[in-house]
């Protein structure tokens, strides 16, 4: 399935003709029934540098969510703050409220577990699996909401490096499957041995990471990010209806900053162009793709993220590059 390229000179008349082409070719690799929907945004919205440089000077933060969706022209977000604690379920509700029509929100799972339980640096103050689960429950009630608004796209589960494969981690997953069912769930693992499971015989599983995935209806979240080491390749993958690509940045000095300025980096035109097929062989596997740049620096996620719908055809509100 090719996508049309959009560019900054086409004239008005080019580039409708490129968004109905667009549409029309989504259509056909979805079986000339369904269009396929491609939902392009940012992870994260709320971010004091963005202030002057996405945001007008004068805009209150209780209003960059509307300001997001109705003059960045972005249809989707995805929310990290339930990382690192246990949202209120009213504030979930509030910003289910601030959004319009199709807005959909998908939301990262919190670290008491998808960290906590695998990091032996907590020693005797790692939680155990029991308590992980507990959390889990917490961690649904606090996002109905978004589920009784229809308006929750998908939970997305980030591992981090010292969750590796093994029976164990494996049979982990399936049980929060089974906690969170009913909902699409997303998977992003931080460590390349994951990537590297072609051979069961060497993984000592039955099956590589891809055809687990797969044969368990659990999404995979394809990564962008630093060509090094410790960190996954660039995989294209989708092993459910749910394709899904977090694009971080390609900063070398990953492992040598601050959290902060691990994400600073804006990616070039021709950079984002080589994403399109990817983005293709995506959209054809899929019934949904989600794309969130997750450079949040100074607002940079919001600039690419904007500029890869103007290159997909898909229109842009008030441009920022």
């Amino acid at each position: 399935m090719k996508l049309p390229v959009a560019s900054y000179r086409e004239s008005p008349r080019l580039r409708k003709t490129n968004i109905v082409l667009c549409l029309l070719t989504l259509q056909q690799a979805a079986g000339n029934s369904q269009a396929v929907t491609i939902k392009i945004g940012t992870s994260g919205y709320s971010f004091p540098d963005w202030k002057r440089t996405i945001y007008p000077a004068k805009l209150q933060p209780k209003n960059y969510l509307a300001y997001y969706q109705q003059d960045l022209g972005f249809d989707c977000v995805e929310i990290n703050s339930t990382y690192y604690s246990l949202v209120s379920p009213k504030k979930m509700e509030g910003m289910a409220k601030k959004t319009r029509g199709n807005f959909e929100f998908t939301v990262k799972g919190y670290r008491g577990f998808t960290h906590d339980p695998f990091d032996f640096r907590k020693g005797s103050g790692r939680p155990s699996f029991a308590a992980a689960f507990e959390d889990v429950e917490k961690y649904k009630f606090s996002i109905q909401s978004l589920r009784d608004s229809g308006k929750l796209g998908a939970v997305l589960l980030q591992f981090p490096p010292f969750f590796l494969p093994a029976t164990e981690t494996r049979k982990y997953l399936l049980e929060l499957k089974e906690k969170f069912a009913g909902i699409p769930l997303v998977i992003e693992f931080r460590n390349r041995a994951w990537a590297g499971q072609a051979n069961p015989q060497t993984a000592g599983l039955e099956g590589n990471t891809f055809d687990f995935l797969r044969k368990n209806e659990l999404g995979y979240c394809i990564a962008d990010e630093p060509p090094l080491p410790l960190l996954m390749p660039f995989v294209n993958e989708v092993t459910s209806d749910t394709a899904y690509l977090r694009l971080h940045g390609r900063n070398m000095n990953w492992f040598k900053v601050s959290a902060g300025e691990r994400y600073n980096y804006l990616y070039s035109d021709d950079e984002l162009t080589k994403f399109i097929p990817e983005i293709e062989k995506m959209s054809g596997n899929s019934q949904k793709a989600y794309i969130f740049f997750n450079n949040c620096h100074i607002g940079f996620a919001a600039r690419n993220a904007q500029r890869m719908k103007e290159l997909l055809g898909l229109g842009v509100k008030n441009t920022l590059f």
